[in-house]
């Protein structure tokens, strides 16, 4: 009877495993971060889980949701922008002198034509750091990690000089009472443009030739040549889409801030790398999913709002998501791993 037994009691163990590889690779790592996350918080402390605590954790995720958006288009292509960061500074600089220098300062006057002014100089001046990003990589040829790091110190320097390291006041007050503390249906105005920019990225990446392209790039650059791609000018416009959306979000945050300070951003580089690889997309390009790397970002909010709540040290925060990326990518090369395994 023993004999009869023991073989069913392996098949069965046996497809239970390969039913829980199937999840894994479907899934990757990011379920099981988020439900850790959940039930550690929600255990620790009582406000975790309370109405307020979500609406306010969900506004500030929308900065990072939008960066990381950004970045992944950059990945898709195996490239990464270390000059995300920079953009934020040097859109908000630009963008609060136009607008601080084409306002009245009459509290009478909403400002609405400076404020346009203002937000059209800060998108050029952060798209335009994407332009070079891309000539370099896609004309040059130079590498990405090289190019962008490049920029960043370059953009950096050049938003230091201009304001001195002193932040600068003085925009119209419409453009932070809308922008940064707005709201709309009871839900912040940030909130509001971040989901509209979520549907406008998920259609970009799944119904559009461009997107399609992306990840034949990352996929294999000299195939998608040969197959009569035009390989330079989408890494090109890879590289200014992601500075475009990082140069929105950057006027976003500076209404929510109501300055321009030059050393804002400096923690979205790593933050955004992270909230991809966290959320599935590979470091090698041609993979990912625009809802996991939204999930993502909004897990690494998640996981900093519940260690604020556990008056947990800053410093000691910036070790927690080094180790959150480290572990993402040693399950990302686990999950790779496991699917050639059930391919064969």
């Amino acid at each position: 009877m023993a004999n009869v037994t023991a073989p069913s009691e392996e098949s069965l163990l046996s497809k239970i495993e390969h039913r829980a590889a199937v999840i894994f690779v479907k899934g990757g790592v990011l379920p099981w971060f988020l439900v850790m996350a959940i039930l550690i918080f929600w255990l620790s402390t009582d406000n975790f889980l309370s109405g307020r605590n979500m609406l306010s954790m969900l506004r500030q995720a929308t900065y990072l949701t939008m960066v990381a958006m950004a970045q992944m288009v950059v990945l898709l292509t195996a490239g990464l922008d270390l000059s995300v960061g920079v953009m934020f500074a040097i859109t908000s600089v630009i963008s609060s002198m136009v607008m601080v220098g084409a306002w009245s300062g009459d509290m009478m006057d909403p400002g609405w034509g400076a404020i346009a002014l203002g937000c059209a100089a800060g998108m050029g001046a952060g798209t335009l750091v994407g332009v070079f990003n891309g000539i370099g990589v896609a004309i040059f040829r130079v590498p990405p990690f090289m190019m962008t790091l490049a920029m960043a110190s370059i953009v950096f320097g050049l938003a230091l000089t201009i304001t001195g390291g002193t932040p600068i006041y003085g925009m119209p007050t419409a453009f932070a009472s809308t922008f940064g503390y707005g709201k709309f249906l009871s839900i912040p105005v940030p909130i509001w443009l971040t989901i509209g920019f979520i549907i406008m990225m998920y259609l970009f990446i799944n119904w559009t030739r461009m997107g399609r392209y992306l990840y034949a790039l990352g996929g294999n650059l000299k195939a998608s040549q040969l197959s009569g791609i035009n390989t330079r000018l989408y890494l090109f416009l890879a590289y200014v889409v992601c500075a475009a959306i990082t140069t929105f979000c950057a006027l976003m945050l500076t209404a929510r801030l109501e300055s321009g300070e030059s050393n804002i951003g400096t923690h979205y580089p790593l933050l955004s790398i992270s909230a991809c690889v966290i959320g599935g997309v590979s470091l090698f390009g041609g993979t990912g999913r625009l809802p996991n790397v939204v999930l993502g970002a909004i897990f690494i909010i998640l996981v900093q709002n519940g260690m604020n709540l556990l008056r947990i040290n800053s410093y000691l925060q910036m070790v927690v998501i080094g180790l959150l990326l480290i572990l993402a990518v040693i399950g990302d090369n686990y999950r790779q791993r496991v699917m050639l395994t059930l391919r064969d």
